[in-house]
């Protein structure tokens, strides 16, 4: 049984806010877009509810970016570009049909390297595109009426709008993926004990 401490507590403590957070966006975002809808919260309350959920993830992922420039969890986000297409592909084969055949997982964790390729490049894209869209966006609308009235010829509330949702509606999928990927592993909640321990374990090669 190998152990790597991979998970420092101000991650794991971001982590789990992070969580909090979204799936309160989520929400309250829902019960805005969908008003009147007798299950969802009434929009008095999703409005504030969403606007304070947004300023502390707001917060809490400028401290996420600085953390990894400070500690050295930000190596695991630079990417090794030789032969990148391939390992991201054989990842991705191995969750699609791999794992249901118990093949070998062609990824091995280490003390340096704790994503997969395609973990890798997705946590990319989401922490450093995707986040950056939804939190400009979301405070774009909060300040909405210090917006020019259009841009490129189009309504400047509209197009905030638009990114706003669409990138939204791509991180509630990536959280869906990232609840299948967090299963995956030697039981399906060896990788939750991880970001609750911040201990990654598994078995060597002559268990």
């Amino acid at each position: 049984m190998t152990a790597l401490y991979l998970y420092p507590r101000w991650l794991r403590l971001w982590h789990w806010l992070n969580a909090a957070l979204f799936l309160t966006l989520i929400v309250s975002g829902v019960s805005m877009h969908y008003a009147g809808t007798a299950w969802l919260l009434d929009f008095e309350t999703a409005v504030p509810l969403h606007n304070a959920a947004g300023i502390l993830l707001t917060l809490g992922w400028i401290g996420f970016v600085i953390g990894n420039f400070r500690t050295a969890n930000g190596r695991h986000y630079r990417v090794r570009w030789s032969g990148l297409i391939g390992r991201t592909l054989a990842q991705a084969g191995y969750y699609l049909v791999g794992i249901f055949r118990d093949a070998p997982h062609p990824f091995r964790v280490t003390a340096d390297a704790k994503f997969n390729p395609l973990q890798q490049v997705s946590y990319l894209g989401v922490m450093y595109l995707l986040m950056p869209l939804l939190i400009l966006s979301g405070w774009s609308f909060l300040f909405s009426a210090a917006l020019p009235e259009t841009l490129f010829g189009v309504g400047a509330v509209w197009i905030v709008a638009l990114i706003h949702v669409l990138t939204s509606y791509l991180l509630a999928l990536f959280l869906l993926m990232h609840l299948y990927i967090i299963t995956t592993g030697e039981t399906p909640l060896t990788n939750l004990r991880a970001m609750l321990s911040g201990w990654h374990r598994e078995r060597g090669d002559d268990a």
